[in-house]
């Protein structure tokens, strides 16, 4: 192993995503794998012996999940890089909370692949904070601070400051303090977790904070717009439209 390569574990259970992390990772000038693994408890202790400076972690794995292997190394296990990989948008989602630096959303390319290494070697030596794990796996609690990437950074924003969200079904757009940042995730994998007292969804690809929204009034058509603060509107679809009429005083 090169004393220039970032030692590179995988713990993946599908064979075919293990086969493809696996050849990639050979394949990488920069990364050398030190370890393939099937499941949870294998996973933990080979990185608790070979303690690699990068781990592609899947989430979803036999005996221990991703984010069970993470907490049991959390009092005497190795600092490690994390890229999580995952079938499922809502644990994507947990990877902004836990400051992975990057998720692979299956089925993933290698040009996904590429891209998350990258993220994962411009921080390396930054591991994923532990502590926060408790908090991101208590899928009853709202959320209150998310992660999002801008100009090579991570940027955390207080998800009572967000003025909305607006999706195109993959790719979600979160507008916060003037600023506006595209995630890798659909509006499913927040809506879920935001305070329904706070949070409004006007249609299939919007939710507003309704902190942030200036009035509700009706358009031509009988469906109402969110008028923002910012100066956006939003029209409410016909039966969002209907329920708001029907709680309002």
């Amino acid at each position: 192993m090169s004393m220039n390569t970032i030692a590179t574990l995988i713990a993946e259970d599908e064979p075919l995503a293990a086969e493809s992390l696996g050849d990639w990772v050979q394949q990488s000038p920069r990364l050398s794998l030190v370890a393939t693994c099937a499941d949870g408890a294998t996973a933990l202790a080979r990185i608790r012996e070979l303690e690699p400076q990068l781990v592609l972690l899947d989430i979803q794995m036999p005996g221990m999940t991703g984010l069970e292997v993470l907490r049991a190394l959390r009092d005497d296990g190795p600092d490690v890089t994390v890229i999580f990989t995952t079938a499922f948008d809502e644990h994507a989602l947990a990877a902004f909370e836990l400051h992975a630096v990057d998720y692979l959303l299956k089925p993933f390319s290698r040009e996904r692949f590429d891209e998350a290494v990258e993220h994962a070697l411009a921080r390396h030596g930054a591991p994923p904070p532990l502590e926060a794990l408790e908090e991101a796996q208590s899928d009853a609690q709202p959320l209150s601070r998310i992660f999002v990437r801008d100009r090579g950074g991570i940027v955390p924003l207080a998800v009572d400051r967000i003025e909305y969200f607006q999706s195109d079904h993959k790719y979600t757009s979160i507008a916060s303090n003037g600023k506006s940042y595209l995630v890798r995730l659909p509006l499913s994998g927040f809506e879920q977790r935001l305070d329904a007292q706070r949070f409004l969804k006007l249609h299939r690809g919007c939710i507003v904070n309704l902190e942030f929204v200036e009035s509700i009034t009706p358009a031509d058509n009988s469906q109402l717009v969110a008028q923002m603060r910012s100066g956006e509107r939003f029209t409410a679809s016909r039966e969002v439209s209907r329920k708001l009429r029907e709680q309002s005083l």
